[in-house]
């Protein structure tokens, strides 16, 4: 027997609308049209994706039903605004030629409550259907947690040089730029960090990388590199699976203080959605 909804869940509708507040929100200006966000990434708490699981395809095509008349409604406009659109000469809104690329997923974190709703939207040209078919230009994030809408929008560091006392090297893309980061302590924690979340390398990305994601230890007698898997949904290092150092028994969390060990150079990836290319910086 389904569950009926609590006061706080998330309905479909409001699945959707978030979702057109997202393409609004990304609107991106050329010279002679508008690109909107193609690709759409929805993450629901565990609660609001079994009760709505078996509507989801439903949800999906009237969400893409949704852009479009949106989409007409933002061309169309009232008299006003089609005179205000010809004197600044905005370009039309154009619908993706790939067509709306849509998922609805699970919302992991630990501090996800029932009702909130976050996206994270894509500006790209796909060169086929599928998500991240194509080259990500700009990405935007809206989120409405428990009833209160919000944007968020990241800003980027410039490029520094490596200081002298760095003990190894960090490179990552984010939002379309590549990125360095120089690991100076014998330990690190890498995540999304957050509220009553401390992380060294703070990343801006997908909800699969949790907000304590791992923890990278150097031993200083040996210079020897270390890590441990502190995430929900797992770290590879050169494509091979890391043991994870959490018990989650019982429904409480513990660190197993499982290590495995880090080579000068390698290839570290966070839930399958973020990439890190570590080396020692030990030898120049």
């Amino acid at each position: 027997m389904d569950r009926p909804a609590a006061a706080t869940s998330a309905t479909a509708r409001d699945i959707i609308l978030e979702i057109v507040r997202n393409m609004r929100e990304g609107l991106e200006p050329l010279h002679y049209s508008t690109l909107p966000p193609a690709i759409y990434q929805v993450y629901l708490h565990p609660d609001d994706l079994e009760r709505l699981g078996g509507i989801v395809p439903r949800i999906v095509d009237e969400a893409r039903r949704a852009l479009d008349a949106e989409i007409e409604s933002l061309n169309r406009g009232g008299l006003a605004q089609r005179l205000k659109l010809a004197r600044q000469g905005e370009p039309k809104v154009m619908a993706p030629e790939g067509g709306w690329q849509i998922r609805i997923l699970e919302n992991t974190d630990d501090d996800a409550s029932a009702g909130d709703i976050a996206i994270y939207s894509e500006l790209a040209l796909p060169a086929k259907e599928e998500l991240s078919g194509g080259s990500m230009t700009k990405r935007i994030a809206t989120r409405r947690m428990a009833g209160a809408a919000s944007i968020a929008e990241s800003s980027y560091q410039p490029a520094q040089a490596a200081p002298a006392e760095a003990f190894a090297a960090i490179e990552y893309e984010e939002r379309g730029v590549r990125k360095t980061f120089y690991m100076t302590r014998n330990e690190m924690v890498v995540g999304r960090g957050g509220r009553d979340y401390w992380t060294d390398l703070k990343l801006d990305t997908l909800p699969d990388v949790s907000r304590e994601h791992i923890r990278l230890r150097r031993d200083p007698e040996s210079g020897k590199f270390f890590l441990k898997d502190l995430s929900r949904l797992g770290t590879t290092i050169d494509g091979v699976a890391v043991p994870s150092s959490i018990d989650a028994a019982g429904g409480g969390k513990r660190d197993l203080n499982v290590e495995v060990p880090l080579a000068e150079k390698a290839r570290i990836g966070l839930a399958g959605v973020c990439f890190l290319e570590f080396r020692s910086t030990a030898h120049g």
